[in-house]
């Protein structure tokens, strides 16, 4: 397939073009007539089979031309699934075991194949359902901080981190999709947002809110400029699979050098609004046990995180930035520990407007999350979501002064309780 003309791939003709791979060929086994193809993509830009044979079954994933949600009148590069490619590589180096093996990859036909994940399914689908796995705080947080710290100038050689960040400054395109849908497209009226009914009132405040305009612009900044590490660029709960005992990351297509907490704070968002969202899946049966859990993996998955990320200060600041010649070498540890707060508290800090961001792009831009989408009830739906365009706006214009998870825990239960107004 490599000589060849991209071609989208069908579940009619993926078996004579996969079969031609010798290797998957191999892997998969059995005779590609026998094969049980499955179109699983329900994402909004690619396509996604489940490959099943004698021997194997694997992840086919394809990039299209254009973005799947909208169609063809938005077209989108295929290299997307180049960058894809070479993320999963280097999570896998970083932060071994928590993204899928790869099996097979083709520039030309922007195809990957990978490892099928069984029984793991996906996180967001999971705390619908009202899951409570054991593992995704730690677990993601030792992820973000591995992966965070050890692609930055405080890990890597310096020849190595600029050559990887010449190789991802090309994701232009998808760089452009997240400044302009999540950074700017929330705050005004622009032509792909759509919004629940109930919310008009508050869609209108949240757009004359001049302060909340002037700090999501300052995130957007931060965003476009400051080039710290590879991040994931697209890291929320519709990314990362799950069992109780196993949490891999996923879909890393948007991945750039840029600001060390967009990773976190986009994830963390992403458990907050399945909180806000319990209130719409609660049914009969009280959800406040998953409510209490939810606030719980925020808390654990940010604490893993700043302490993974201390530890890998002491024993792997190997780079250009704080280097031990001028702290540890010169007996003055406690130096180093004054810099690595300055650190964190940055972190903090853009990990809060970054989440707030997040959150309103969520309820106000074009794609939005399953969380709120399936409560059918259309008031509950609009309740539900206000509270997390509240706490949002709260959390981006007030980043500098909030001090702890205790007070946003307390934040939060308080919208959880409010009717829509």
């Amino acid at each position: 397939m490599k000589d060849d003309a991209f071609e989208a791939l069908t579940v009619e003709t993926l078996p004579a073009r996969l079969s031609a791979i010798p290797e998957i060929a191999t892997r998969v086994g059995g005779a590609p007539s026998g094969w049980k193809v499955r179109e699983v993509g329900d994402g909004n830009l690619n396509l996604v089979f489940i490959v099943e044979g004698a021997k194997e079954t694997v992840i086919v994933k394809q990039a299209l031309p254009y973005v799947r949600l909208v169609g063809d009148s938005w077209p989108l590069p295929l290299k997307r699934s180049f960058f894809e490619y070479h993320a999963l590589t280097r999570q896998q180096a970083r932060a071994p075991g928590t993204v899928p093996a790869l099996h097979y990859f083709d520039e030309t036909q922007a195809l990957i194949v990978m490892e099928f994940l069984s029984p793991h399914i996906i996180l967001r689908r999971a705390l619908i359902e009202g899951r409570q796995l054991p593992k995704i705080g730690r677990d993601l947080g030792l992820f973000m901080a591995r992966t965070l710290f050890r692609g930055s100038d405080l890990s890597m050689k310096a020849s190595e981190r600029k050559a990887d960040l010449a190789l991802f400054a090309d994701n232009v395109e998808l760089c452009d999709i997240t400044e302009n849908l999540v950074f700017s497209d929330p705050y005004f009226e622009a032509p792909m947002n759509r919004h629940t009914p109930g919310l008009d009132g508050l869609v209108k405040e949240l757009r004359a809110d001049r302060d909340l305009k002037v700090a999501a612009q300052r995130m957007k900044h931060a965003f476009a400029t400051r080039a710290e590490t590879l991040v994931h660029g697209d890291l929320h709960s519709g990314s990362v699979m799950v069992t109780d005992d196993e949490t891999k990351v996923i879909d890393p297509e948007f991945a750039f050098y840029g600001p060390m907490a967009f990773d976190v704070g986009m994830l963390l968002a992403n458990y907050w609004m399945a909180y806000f969202a319990q209130r719409g899946h609660e049914g009969d049966e009280s959800r406040n046990a998953m409510r209490a859990y939810l606030l719980g993996v925020v808390d654990e998955t940010w604490h893993v995180f700043r302490d993974e990320f201390a530890r890998l200060w002491r024993t792997e600041r190997n780079g250009i930035l704080y280097q031990a010649a001028l702290y540890e070498d010169q007996d003055d540890g406690l130096a180093a520990e004054q810099a690595l707060n300055h650190v964190i508290h940055d972190l903090w800090t853009d990990m809060l407007g970054f989440a707030g961001i997040e959150m309103h792009r969520r309820i106000l831009g074009l794609a939005h999350n399953a969380d709120f989408e399936e409560i059918a009830d259309e008031t509950l739906h609009a309740t539900c979501e206000a509270a997390a365009l509240k706490f949002g706006r709260h959390v981006t214009v007030n980043r500098n002064t909030i001090q702890s998870l205790a007070e946003l825990d307390a934040l939060a239960q308080a919208l959880d309780q409010r009717k829509l107004s």
